[in-house]
Protein backbone atom coordinates (compact mmCIF):
# COMPACT_ATOMS: atom_id res chain seq x y z
CA UNK A 1 0.00 0.00 0.00
CA UNK A 2 1.27 3.59 -0.88
CA UNK A 3 0.47 6.06 1.90
CA UNK A 4 -0.93 8.77 0.03
CA UNK A 5 -1.64 12.60 0.94
CA UNK A 6 -4.41 14.84 -1.15
CA UNK A 7 -4.53 18.93 -2.02
CA UNK A 8 -7.52 20.46 -1.92
CA UNK A 9 -11.01 19.70 -0.80
CA UNK A 10 -13.36 19.83 -3.49
CA UNK A 11 -15.76 16.75 -4.86
CA UNK A 12 -13.12 15.81 -7.16
CA UNK A 13 -10.66 15.09 -4.18
CA UNK A 14 -13.28 12.96 -2.53
CA UNK A 15 -13.89 11.44 -5.32
CA UNK A 16 -10.08 10.40 -5.88
CA UNK A 17 -9.81 9.46 -2.35
CA UNK A 18 -12.81 6.95 -2.95
CA UNK A 19 -11.56 5.44 -5.55
CA UNK A 20 -7.99 5.32 -3.76
CA UNK A 21 -9.33 3.01 -1.16
CA UNK A 22 -11.72 0.62 -3.84
CA UNK A 23 -8.11 0.01 -5.21
CA UNK A 24 -7.06 -1.67 -2.82
CA UNK A 25 -3.59 0.02 -3.75
CA UNK A 26 -3.53 3.35 -1.90
CA UNK A 27 -4.17 4.59 1.75
CA UNK A 28 -4.45 7.79 3.05
CA UNK A 29 -2.78 9.09 5.54
CA UNK A 30 -3.14 13.34 5.46
CA UNK A 31 -5.24 16.11 3.99
CA UNK A 32 -4.05 19.70 3.25
CA UNK A 33 -6.34 22.51 2.68
CA UNK A 34 -5.26 26.48 3.85
CA UNK A 35 -8.17 26.34 6.62
CA UNK A 36 -7.71 24.35 9.30
CA UNK A 37 -11.54 23.28 9.57
CA UNK A 38 -11.77 21.70 6.00
CA UNK A 39 -8.27 19.83 6.67
CA UNK A 40 -9.49 18.62 9.68
CA UNK A 41 -13.11 18.10 8.46
CA UNK A 42 -11.97 15.78 5.59
CA UNK A 43 -9.58 13.84 7.45
CA UNK A 44 -12.43 13.40 9.96
CA UNK A 45 -14.33 12.37 7.18
CA UNK A 46 -11.74 9.67 5.38
CA UNK A 47 -9.96 8.59 8.35
CA UNK A 48 -6.73 10.47 7.91
CA UNK A 49 -4.31 10.52 10.48
CA UNK A 50 -2.83 13.70 9.71
CA UNK A 51 -4.39 17.25 8.60
CA UNK A 52 -1.75 20.29 7.19
CA UNK A 53 -2.20 23.83 6.40
CA UNK A 54 1.32 24.62 5.82
CA UNK A 55 2.26 22.78 2.50
CA UNK A 56 6.07 22.37 3.44
CA UNK A 57 5.34 20.71 6.49
CA UNK A 58 2.88 18.29 4.25
CA UNK A 59 5.76 17.38 1.59
CA UNK A 60 8.59 16.90 4.60
CA UNK A 61 6.36 14.40 6.08
CA UNK A 62 7.56 10.84 6.27
CA UNK A 63 4.34 9.49 6.68
CA UNK A 64 3.52 10.35 2.96
CA UNK A 65 4.56 8.53 -0.11
CA UNK A 66 2.69 10.23 -3.20
CA UNK A 67 0.28 13.40 -3.12
CA UNK A 68 -2.73 13.76 -4.98
CA UNK A 69 -3.14 17.72 -6.06
CA UNK A 70 -6.62 19.06 -7.16
CA UNK A 71 -6.13 22.82 -6.32
CA UNK A 72 -6.89 25.72 -9.17
CA UNK A 73 -4.81 25.10 -12.50
CA UNK A 74 -2.51 27.93 -12.09
CA UNK A 75 -1.05 26.48 -8.82
CA UNK A 76 -0.35 22.90 -9.92
CA UNK A 77 3.17 24.08 -10.80
CA UNK A 78 4.46 25.57 -7.75
CA UNK A 79 2.67 22.98 -5.06
CA UNK A 80 3.97 19.98 -7.63
CA UNK A 81 7.80 20.71 -7.31
CA UNK A 82 7.49 21.26 -3.67
CA UNK A 83 6.48 17.71 -3.24
CA UNK A 84 9.15 16.65 -6.22
CA UNK A 85 12.05 18.02 -4.59
CA UNK A 86 10.50 16.46 -1.14
CA UNK A 87 10.76 13.42 -3.16
CA UNK A 88 7.02 12.21 -2.88
CA UNK A 89 5.32 11.10 -6.09
CA UNK A 90 2.87 13.72 -7.38
CA UNK A 91 -0.45 12.79 -9.19
CA UNK A 92 -1.54 15.75 -10.40
CA UNK A 93 -4.92 16.54 -11.52
CA UNK A 94 -5.69 17.71 -15.26
CA UNK A 95 -4.49 20.07 -16.77
CA UNK A 96 -1.65 19.12 -15.17
CA UNK A 97 0.28 22.22 -15.72
CA UNK A 98 -0.50 25.55 -17.62
CA UNK A 99 2.82 25.25 -20.40
CA UNK A 100 5.14 22.78 -21.63
CA UNK A 101 8.19 24.89 -19.80
CA UNK A 102 6.23 24.09 -16.89
CA UNK A 103 5.97 20.19 -17.58
CA UNK A 104 9.12 19.80 -18.72
CA UNK A 105 10.90 21.76 -16.00
CA UNK A 106 9.13 19.18 -13.37
CA UNK A 107 9.65 15.99 -15.43
CA UNK A 108 13.44 16.97 -14.41
CA UNK A 109 13.24 17.60 -11.40
CA UNK A 110 10.81 14.35 -10.86
CA UNK A 111 14.02 12.62 -12.08
CA UNK A 112 16.46 14.12 -10.27
CA UNK A 113 14.60 13.43 -6.85
CA UNK A 114 13.77 9.40 -7.83
CA UNK A 115 10.02 9.92 -7.74
CA UNK A 116 7.21 9.77 -10.64
CA UNK A 117 4.87 12.75 -11.48
CA UNK A 118 1.86 12.06 -13.01
CA UNK A 119 -1.25 13.52 -15.04
CA UNK A 120 -4.75 12.28 -13.10
CA UNK A 121 -6.87 11.97 -16.48
CA UNK A 122 -9.34 9.00 -15.90
CA UNK A 123 -10.45 8.09 -19.40
CA UNK A 124 -7.25 6.36 -20.96
CA UNK A 125 -7.13 4.42 -18.25
CA UNK A 126 -10.63 2.35 -18.18
CA UNK A 127 -11.43 -1.38 -19.19
CA UNK A 128 -13.37 0.62 -22.11
CA UNK A 129 -10.18 2.66 -23.64
CA UNK A 130 -8.40 -0.19 -24.08
CA UNK A 131 -10.99 -2.15 -25.84
CA UNK A 132 -11.17 0.94 -27.99
CA UNK A 133 -7.68 1.15 -28.99
CA UNK A 134 -7.69 -2.87 -29.38
CA UNK A 135 -10.50 -2.89 -31.78
CA UNK A 136 -10.19 0.52 -33.62
CA UNK A 137 -8.87 -1.85 -37.15
CA UNK A 138 -12.59 -2.70 -37.27
CA UNK A 139 -13.38 0.69 -38.37
CA UNK A 140 -10.84 0.26 -41.14
CA UNK A 141 -9.12 3.40 -42.73
CA UNK A 142 -10.15 6.10 -40.23
CA UNK A 143 -11.75 9.18 -42.38
CA UNK A 144 -13.04 11.30 -39.55
CA UNK A 145 -14.00 11.55 -35.77
CA UNK A 146 -16.06 14.24 -33.69
CA UNK A 147 -15.23 14.24 -29.88
CA UNK A 148 -17.83 16.42 -28.37
CA UNK A 149 -17.87 16.84 -24.45
CA UNK A 150 -19.90 20.24 -24.07
CA UNK A 151 -21.39 20.49 -19.99
CA UNK A 152 -23.21 23.31 -18.77
CA UNK A 153 -21.14 24.60 -15.71
CA UNK A 154 -23.11 25.77 -12.44
CA UNK A 155 -20.17 28.35 -12.40
CA UNK A 156 -21.01 29.90 -15.26
CA UNK A 157 -24.08 31.50 -13.86
CA UNK A 158 -21.65 32.86 -11.01
CA UNK A 159 -19.62 34.50 -13.96
CA UNK A 160 -22.72 36.16 -15.35
CA UNK A 161 -23.30 38.04 -12.38
CA UNK A 162 -19.97 39.43 -12.64
CA UNK A 163 -18.21 37.23 -10.53
CA UNK A 164 -14.82 35.05 -10.91
CA UNK A 165 -14.50 31.79 -10.77
CA UNK A 166 -11.38 30.18 -11.16
CA UNK A 167 -12.46 27.80 -14.26
CA UNK A 168 -13.58 31.31 -16.22
CA UNK A 169 -10.40 33.38 -15.31
CA UNK A 170 -6.91 33.18 -17.51
CA UNK A 171 -5.94 33.94 -13.54
CA UNK A 172 -6.09 30.60 -12.71
CA UNK A 173 -5.46 29.23 -15.67
CA UNK A 174 -8.85 28.05 -16.69
CA UNK A 175 -11.14 27.79 -19.78
CA UNK A 176 -13.46 25.28 -21.66
CA UNK A 177 -10.30 23.66 -23.49
CA UNK A 178 -7.94 22.57 -20.91
CA UNK A 179 -10.89 21.76 -18.43
CA UNK A 180 -13.30 19.46 -20.38
CA UNK A 181 -11.37 19.54 -23.68
CA UNK A 182 -8.66 17.35 -22.34
CA UNK A 183 -10.88 14.27 -22.36
CA UNK A 184 -11.87 14.11 -25.69
CA UNK A 185 -7.94 15.78 -26.27
CA UNK A 186 -6.08 12.61 -24.43
CA UNK A 187 -9.12 10.19 -25.99
CA UNK A 188 -7.78 11.30 -29.64
CA UNK A 189 -3.85 11.23 -28.99
CA UNK A 190 -4.23 8.40 -27.40
CA UNK A 191 -6.08 6.69 -29.99
CA UNK A 192 -4.50 8.37 -33.40
CA UNK A 193 -1.04 9.97 -31.52
CA UNK A 194 -0.05 13.50 -32.39
CA UNK A 195 -1.67 15.29 -34.92
CA UNK A 196 -0.05 17.05 -37.92
CA UNK A 197 -1.46 20.17 -37.66
CA UNK A 198 -3.86 21.84 -35.00
CA UNK A 199 -6.29 24.56 -35.11
CA UNK A 200 -8.56 26.43 -32.29
CA UNK A 201 -11.69 28.30 -32.98
CA UNK A 202 -12.96 29.36 -29.46
CA UNK A 203 -15.78 31.64 -28.07
CA UNK A 204 -13.74 34.25 -26.02
CA UNK A 205 -15.45 35.64 -22.67
CA UNK A 206 -14.89 38.74 -21.37
CA UNK A 207 -12.34 37.60 -18.88
CA UNK A 208 -9.65 36.48 -21.65
CA UNK A 209 -10.66 32.62 -21.49
CA UNK A 210 -12.73 30.18 -23.90
CA UNK A 211 -16.40 29.36 -22.46
CA UNK A 212 -16.25 26.73 -25.48
CA UNK A 213 -14.38 26.45 -28.99
CA UNK A 214 -13.74 23.87 -31.45
CA UNK A 215 -10.42 21.65 -31.79
CA UNK A 216 -9.68 20.30 -35.40
CA UNK A 217 -6.77 18.21 -34.82
CA UNK A 218 -5.45 17.36 -38.80
CA UNK A 219 -4.08 13.92 -39.00
CA UNK A 220 -2.20 12.40 -42.58
CA UNK A 221 -5.84 10.80 -43.67
CA UNK A 222 -8.19 12.66 -41.72
CA UNK A 223 -9.60 14.98 -39.54
CA UNK A 224 -10.83 15.06 -35.68
CA UNK A 225 -12.56 17.60 -34.62
CA UNK A 226 -13.10 18.18 -30.91
CA UNK A 227 -16.19 20.39 -29.72
CA UNK A 228 -15.77 22.17 -25.91
CA UNK A 229 -17.79 24.26 -23.52
CA UNK A 230 -18.99 24.72 -20.09
CA UNK A 231 -21.16 27.36 -20.99
CA UNK A 232 -23.66 24.95 -22.92
CA UNK A 233 -25.07 21.69 -23.10
CA UNK A 234 -24.77 18.47 -25.27
CA UNK A 235 -26.31 15.03 -25.33
CA UNK A 236 -24.82 14.24 -28.72
CA UNK A 237 -22.25 11.09 -28.48
CA UNK A 238 -18.47 10.67 -29.59
CA UNK A 239 -17.94 9.09 -32.80
CA UNK A 240 -15.20 7.68 -34.97
CA UNK A 241 -15.84 7.32 -38.53
CA UNK A 242 -14.28 4.31 -40.90
CA UNK A 243 -14.41 3.37 -44.02
CA UNK A 244 -15.82 -0.21 -42.56
CA UNK A 245 -17.51 1.09 -39.93
CA UNK A 246 -18.49 3.81 -36.93
CA UNK A 247 -17.69 3.65 -33.43
CA UNK A 248 -20.45 5.12 -31.03
CA UNK A 249 -19.10 6.48 -27.81
CA UNK A 250 -21.61 7.71 -25.24
CA UNK A 251 -19.40 9.84 -24.05
CA UNK A 252 -15.46 10.80 -23.66
CA UNK A 253 -15.33 10.13 -19.63
CA UNK A 254 -15.43 7.82 -18.71
CA UNK A 255 -16.28 6.15 -22.03
CA UNK A 256 -19.20 3.72 -20.80
CA UNK A 257 -19.91 2.20 -23.94
CA UNK A 258 -18.70 1.37 -27.26
CA UNK A 259 -21.32 0.30 -30.04
CA UNK A 260 -19.68 -0.64 -33.24
CA UNK A 261 -21.73 -0.01 -36.62
CA UNK A 262 -20.81 -1.67 -40.02
CA UNK A 263 -21.19 1.05 -42.56
CA UNK A 264 -22.83 -1.87 -45.22
CA UNK A 265 -25.15 -4.02 -42.90
CA UNK A 266 -26.00 -1.36 -40.36
CA UNK A 267 -25.82 -3.97 -37.64
CA UNK A 268 -24.30 -2.83 -34.15
CA UNK A 269 -22.32 -4.59 -31.72
CA UNK A 270 -21.60 -3.72 -27.87
CA UNK A 271 -18.01 -3.98 -27.49
CA UNK A 272 -17.54 -1.82 -24.03
CA UNK A 273 -17.86 -3.60 -20.73
CA UNK A 274 -19.34 -2.74 -17.53
CA UNK A 275 -16.89 -0.81 -15.30
CA UNK A 276 -16.84 0.32 -11.41
CA UNK A 277 -19.26 3.72 -10.87
CA UNK A 278 -16.04 5.00 -8.94
CA UNK A 279 -14.23 5.13 -12.41
CA UNK A 280 -11.05 6.95 -11.19
CA UNK A 281 -10.15 3.65 -9.58
CA UNK A 282 -8.52 2.53 -13.02
CA UNK A 283 -5.97 5.28 -12.72
CA UNK A 284 -5.42 4.80 -9.15
CA UNK A 285 -4.62 0.99 -9.84
CA UNK A 286 -2.47 1.80 -12.89
CA UNK A 287 -0.07 4.74 -11.37
CA UNK A 288 0.24 2.72 -8.12
CA UNK A 289 1.24 -0.37 -10.19
CA UNK A 290 3.86 2.05 -11.79
CA UNK A 291 5.23 3.28 -8.83
CA UNK A 292 5.39 -0.30 -6.88
CA UNK A 293 7.02 -2.10 -9.87
CA UNK A 294 9.06 0.82 -11.12
CA UNK A 295 7.21 0.81 -14.59
CA UNK A 296 9.39 3.14 -16.60
CA UNK A 297 8.04 2.06 -20.01
CA UNK A 298 4.67 2.53 -18.68
CA UNK A 299 5.62 6.42 -17.43
CA UNK A 300 7.51 6.82 -20.38
CA UNK A 301 4.00 6.76 -22.25
CA UNK A 302 2.25 8.88 -19.99
CA UNK A 303 4.86 11.16 -20.13
CA UNK A 304 4.69 11.66 -23.86
CA UNK A 305 1.22 11.70 -23.61
CA UNK A 306 1.10 14.54 -21.66
CA UNK A 307 3.38 16.88 -23.49
CA UNK A 308 1.12 16.07 -26.58
CA UNK A 309 -1.85 17.08 -25.04
CA UNK A 310 -0.32 20.31 -23.33
CA UNK A 311 1.56 20.94 -26.96
CA UNK A 312 -1.75 20.96 -28.23
CA UNK A 313 -3.37 23.15 -25.62
CA UNK A 314 -0.70 25.60 -25.69
CA UNK A 315 -0.83 25.78 -29.41
CA UNK A 316 -4.57 26.26 -29.36
CA UNK A 317 -3.93 29.34 -26.91
CA UNK A 318 -1.53 30.68 -28.40
CA UNK A 319 -3.21 31.10 -32.31
CA UNK A 320 -6.07 32.89 -30.40
CA UNK A 321 -3.86 35.22 -27.56
CA UNK A 322 -5.10 33.44 -24.09
CA UNK A 323 -2.85 33.89 -22.04
CA UNK A 324 -2.37 32.28 -18.36
CA UNK A 325 -1.73 34.83 -15.69
CA UNK A 326 1.52 32.78 -14.64
CA UNK A 327 2.68 33.59 -18.47
CA UNK A 328 2.31 37.11 -18.03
Amino acid sequence: MINLGTVGTGWITESFIEAAKLSGKLTLKGVYSRTSDKAKDLAHKYNAEYFFTDLEEMAKSPELEAVYIASPNSVHFEQAITFLRNKKHVICEKPIFSNSEELEEAYQIAEDNGVYLFEAIRNIHTPNFRILKEKLNLAGNLRSAMLPYIQYSSRYDSFLRGESPNIFTSTYSGGALVDLGVYPLYLAVGLFGEPQKVTYHPVILSSGVDGSGTLVLEYQDFVCTILCSKISHSVIPCEIHGEKGTFLLEDAAPISEIKLIDSHTKESEILSVAQEEKNMVYECINIADIIETNDDNQYEKLKNMSKIVLRITEEARKQNNIVFGVER
